[in-house]
């Protein structure tokens, strides 16, 4: 459960930023209550640093644990989806058990086996051997305004929202442009090129990031 924590909170870019209480339950569908929880654990274990009002980071020695965790994940699901024939939605609960069975010599090996992977399938980033890699997209679905033109850049690495966006056959790449956004935190319309339209749900929006076109 802390190793599922922290990569939430690299993923959602507690790096080099702040990441909400809110965003956390949203991406980990987890009650407030035990977000709040695990990150006083995390606090006093000085892999996390929250300020009230402001968010939760990752210390250095916690996005140290991130990264490592995250690599292992990220590259098994490249394996997963690029070899074996997984789906999206499949690749993530598989990957979770392996990554804590994996020593860093697997990984390495893993690494050099599928030509250095820089991204995942959900088009997360995979840090290198020496903990380098590409800062993504922090920009959310549902902070674009509307007649905006976006490409999806990557996806919260959760099963139920990768299953969900597959029945969308939504994949990485892809373009759109904000229709609307329904009030009360309602689904999002977005238009294709060709004219159609599909609708995105309020949750889902929170943990799909995207580049302004």
């Amino acid at each position: 459960m802390k190793e599922d924590y922290l990569k939430m909170i690299f993923e959602l870019g507690g790096v080099s930023g702040k990441v909400s209480n809110k965003q956390l339950s949203l991406s980990l569908d987890i009650a407030a209550a035990s977000v709040t929880e695990m990150i006083n654990k995390l606090v006093e274990e000085r892999l996390v640093s929250h300020t009230p009002y402001a968010g939760i980071s990752l210390t250095k020695s916690g996005r140290k644990a991130a990264e490592e965790l995250v690599r292992k994940h990220r590259l098994w699901e490249c394996f997963l989806f690029q070899k074996l024939g997984y789906t999206l939605a499949t690749v993530h609960q598989e990957a979770e058990k392996l990554e804590h069975s994996s020593s860093d010599h697997m990984i390495d090996a893993l690494d050099a086996f599928l030509d250095h992977p820089g991204h995942c399938p959900h088009g997360g980033a995979i840090p290198d051997q020496a903990g380098n890699y590409e800062v993504g997209s922090r920009t959310t679905l549902d902070e674009v305004a509307d007649g905006t033109k976006i490409r999806l850049a990557r996806f919260v690495d959760n099963h139920d929202l990768l299953d969900y966006l597959e029945s969308l056959n939504f994949s990485i790449e892809q373009t759109y442009t904000i229709k609307s956004h329904a009030p009360f935190e309602g689904p999002l319309t977005l238009a294709k090129a060709d004219g159609s339209t599909v609708d995105v749900s309020f949750k889902a929006a929170n943990n799909i990031f995207v580049d302004k076109l």
